[in-house]
Order: C-alpha cells, then structure tokens, then sequence
C-alpha cells in the first residue's frame, strides 16, 4: 500500500522503521505500514504518540519531514534533515533584502496575492449561486470588488521603506480580510454557529476547521522555505519576533485560499461531520479527516505561470522564486494567484 502522508493521532502509538518501511504499532499490533519510497511527509498530532531514532535518521536521510500539531492546528515542532539547511549565500541575501527595495516589493507583492485570491475565492463560491440564490450572488460579487480594491492601497505603498510602512500594508490586509470573512458567513448553515473569523482559541466547528487546516498546510510551507535554503524565522510581511516562524507567515498567506479555505467551505456545504471534544476541540477523527482531506488536496492541480501543476510544487516553486529573487537572479517575485 502507498502511504504519501502519514498521519498518528491515536495515543499509544509508536512509530518504528523496520526495513525500508515505518509501521504505526500499539499494544493491539500493526496498525499501519508506510514504504519509505514514497513517504512525503509524518503528521503527529495526538499525545502519547513515540518514534524511534532509527525512524527520524530514515526521515532526514530522505527528506521526509516530521511536523507535530497540536488539537487546534498550531504545528509546535518539525523535525528536518540538517542537510536542508541550504547555503549561507542565500540566507545572507533574505536578510540584506529587509533593508533594501526588494523587501518592500516582496511584502506588497504577499499581501497583493492574499487579497487577490480572496477576491477571487468570493467569486469563484458565487459563480453557481447566479441562478439559484441571485441575492447571494450580488452579495458575494460586491463583496470581492470591495476586497480588491484594497490592492490600491498597497500599491501606493511600494516606495517606502519596510519599517515605516508595514502597519500600514497589514492595516489593508487586515480590512480586506475582515470584508472577505464577513462576506463568506452567507456560505454557512446556521447550525455551525458561525459568529466571524476568530484565531487561536476559536471553539466553533468553522474556525476549528480552518486553523487546523492552516497548521497542516504550514508543515508544507516550512519544508518549501527550508528547501529553499530560506531562513524561516526572517520575514518582510510579518514582524521579526523571537520563535516567530515570519518567512513562513508570510509565504503562507498566498496559499491558505485554494488549500483551506475553498477546502473548508465546499466540506461545511456538503455536511462535513464536525466531532469535537468536551473542551470543543475537533476530535481525534475529525482532525485525521481533515488533515488527509487537506493532503489530498495539496495533490490536486492548479494553473500556474501558464502550466498545470500539483498544488504542493506550486508551493516548492514560489519558495524557490523568493530564493532567486533576494538573490538578484530575478527582478520581481510574482505572487501565486488563483483561477475561478
């Protein structure tokens, strides 16, 4: 059986290598086998799970990274090979970027790309709504027109300098996305109890959907920026802060569109099982379902850059893009943006 993404939830759980395969054991046996030959990522998300260390040295020789999330979807740890650190050539030029113009280009051109591809999300859920629920439709339509506009703002902001510009650019990436979170509420049945977008510490089904689906998809950005020879904690978009992962922040915010937030939407309409906990947690069966939804997805095609590619190379090539770009290889780092 291939396994691409495994994933260990279950408490009392080991993971061991055994010949050129891992297999998921607990005190009942075998739960699952995963060949290492096609292993792309390990998911632990559940406490009392263990690996051995001859699992984590197969990993690393094999560029197999291991993420560990927690119920809410915060990814607390990854483990990667210290071979994929890439080179200090690299990470010295992320960091003189900061201060130089192609800092200022690249957070503009993040935040561009987010507020694009909300705008563009709001019309791709309204699309089949003309006939059906005209009065959605118009909302929704309006709604990405109001989004968009904020694109103005921060085109008007490309000739400063990072620090004395960035509250302003979150400032219009924040009012986009309060319109964009507004807007989609209509998408939701009311019985999921859908009061607005809410982070770390949201209890509702929706919010517990998304921030779990965004810590899935951050493992995947990680790994990009690493490979990539990135620093992940030396961002431009989001402020520098001690175990703030701000390369990662930023370069997730042109993907949490296409591979949560239309995977969360179209799930919550087609009557997506919710389970949770005592403490409103999603449950352990929820949380395997979605991250295996959210993988498969990762797997599934996009246009980009005039050809069709898997949504997870599409995150390999941006992060390898910015690489070239604070390099000088490049004179512009363009954006991922959807198509409806």
């Amino acid at each position: 059986m291939i396994v691409n993404n495994l994933i260990v939830e279950t408490f009392g759980c080991h993971i061991g290598k055994y010949s050129e395969r891992l297999k998921v054991t607990n005190k009942d046996g075998v739960l699952e086998q995963a060949p290492l030959l096609h292993l792309q990522s390990i998911l632990i998300s559940g406490r009392g799970v263990s690996i051995s260390a001859d699992a984590v040295e197969a990993c690393c020789e094999r560029g197999i990274p291991i993420h560990f999330v927690d119920p809410t979807g915060y990814v607390y740890a990854s483990v990667m090979s210290n071979g994929l650190n890439g080179t200090a050539l690299t990470r010295r030029a992320q960091l003189d970027a900061y201060t130089s113009p192609r800092g200022v280009h690249f957070a503009c051109a993040v935040a561009e790309g987010k507020i694009s591809n909300q705008a563009t999300t709001l019309k791709y859920v309204a699309k089949n709504r003309s006939d059906t629920e005209p009065e959605v439709f118009d909302a929704l339509r309006s709604a990405a027109d109001e989004v968009q506009d904020h694109v103005a703002t921060i085109e008007q902001l490309r000739r400063g300098e990072l620090d004395d510009i960035r509250a302003a650019l979150m400032g219009a990436e924040g009012s986009a996305a309060r319109r964009y979170w507004q807007a989609v509420g209509v998408l939701f049945p009311e019985s999921y109890g859908w009061q607005g977008r809410k982070t770390r510490g949201a209890r509702d089904p929706i919010n517990s959907l998304l921030n779990y689906g965004y810590g899935i998809l951050y493992g995947q950005i990680a790994q990009a920026v690493v490979l990539a020879g990135l620093d992940p904690y030396a961002g431009f978009l989001h402020a520098d802060r001690s175990g703030k992962p701000s390369l990662v922040l930023d370069l997730i915010e042109e993907f949490r569109q296409v591979a949560v937030d239309r995977l969360v939407f179209g799930l919550i309409n087609r009557g997506f099982r919710v389970g949770q906990d005592e403490q409103g947690l999603l449950d352990v069966e929820t949380r395997k379902r979605l991250a295996e939804k959210v993988l498969e997805h990762l797997e599934a095609e996009v246009r980009h850059q005039g050809r069709r590619f898997e949504l997870r190379v599409v995150i390999q090539m941006q992060a390898r893009e910015l690489a070239s770009f604070v390099r000088g290889e490049r004179d512009q780092y363009t954006p991922f943006r959807i198509s409806w």
